[in-house]
């Protein structure tokens, strides 16, 4: 449904999305239960109602990583509810959000999937006037519960025929193979490995933002506006830096909990076991960082936190 059903003139003072700028017209709107949060692009002349969070992002690659499994589940377990429902909570939930440091390519694969989804629902919903999309998603959560199409009510039945809901299932599950891939995550991760996943990258994004480094999601508009000068002067210089040019890399953090915050997002990254010399790499002081990283993988081994495979490699632990 549309994200208000107020189609007033929208407000004034909006300077980053007003006519003759890109769209920024990324929501997030609490769903019903089941169905968690929805993503979607709102039509660009309406308002969005209290229960709507939008977001002015006006890449569809977005779109794709907030409607992805990965985005709900740290949504849901860093969240509250209102009686039986969850509520998005932007500060809690979209802040601290670490998006996938994504390739080109993944980041046009998850792009064009976005889009196909939020053109298949906006199709669907203007054809049958009776649908909505909470209905489509309360369909989509039975049929993710294991109920046949067959076993559906007639209404939800119709919903099913109507709203092509195994064709958006279908999508979405593209969808988190695609973002999984972002990450460069196996796609068939459990809920906890996810999360756990997801709080050591975390972490290991928050030790980078200490030492300066700042993953904009919008460089263009966020640099001039909110970066200290010693950033935007940093990232003026790096766009006429040679594009053969070498990436310097982080250092290797001081503090204890940020130390086992990198180290286990370098477990979560691995694609199998690693030893400190190999996590020792992606760091500026290299070799000299290799014994604090090996008694720091032992800490966390004790604490049943990865498991150790042979003399000196480590994996991050699955949950069961």
């Amino acid at each position: 449904r549309p994200a208000t059903d107020d189609a007033r003139e929208p407000p004034k003072r909006c300077p980053e999305t007003s006519p003759g700028r890109p769209r920024h017209d990324r929501a997030v709107r609490r769903g019903p239960p089941g169905a968690n949060f929805l993503a979607r692009s709102p039509q660009s002349d309406r308002l969005l109602e209290h229960g709507v969070i939008g977001f002015g992002l006006s890449d569809a690659y977005h779109l794709g990583i907030l409607s992805s499994r990965i985005h709900v589940i740290w949504a849901l377990a860093n969240g509250g509810t209102l009686e039986d429902r969850p509520r998005y909570n932007k500060d809690v939930f979209f802040d601290p959000f670490p998006f996938p440091d994504a390739s080109a390519r993944s980041i046009a694969v998850i792009r064009a999937l976005a889009e196909e989804i939020d053109a298949l629902r906006k199709r669907v919903l203007a054809e049958y006037s009776e649908l909505t999309l909470t209905g489509l998603y309360n369909v989509l959560a039975e049929l993710r519960r294991g109920i046949a199409p067959d076993a559906l009510t007639a209404d939800h039945r119709h919903v099913f025929d109507a709203g092509l809901v195994l064709v958006l299932k279908e999508l979405h599950d593209k969808l988190d193979g695609a973002v999984a891939d972002a990450y460069g995550w196996p796609a068939d991760l459990t809920d906890d490995d996810i999360l756990s996943r997801m709080v050591a990258l975390n972490r290991a994004r928050a030790s980078e933002e200490a030492t300066g480094v700042v993953r904009w999601l919008r460089p263009d508009y966020q640099i001039p506006r909110f970066a200290k000068a010693t950033e935007r002067a940093t990232q003026i210089e790096a766009n006429l830096v040679a594009p053969d040019a070498r990436v310097q890399k982080p250092a290797f953090p001081r503090e204890d909990v940020a130390q086992t915050a990198v180290v286990m997002a370098a477990l979560a990254d691995a694609p199998g076991p690693i030893d400190a010399a190999a996590i020792a790499t992606r760091f500026r002081q290299g070799k000299r960082a290799e014994e604090t990283i090996s008694a720091t993988l032992a800490a966390i081994a004790r604490m049943g936190f990865v498991t150790r495979s042979g003399a000196d490699a480590y994996a991050l632990r699955r949950g069961a």
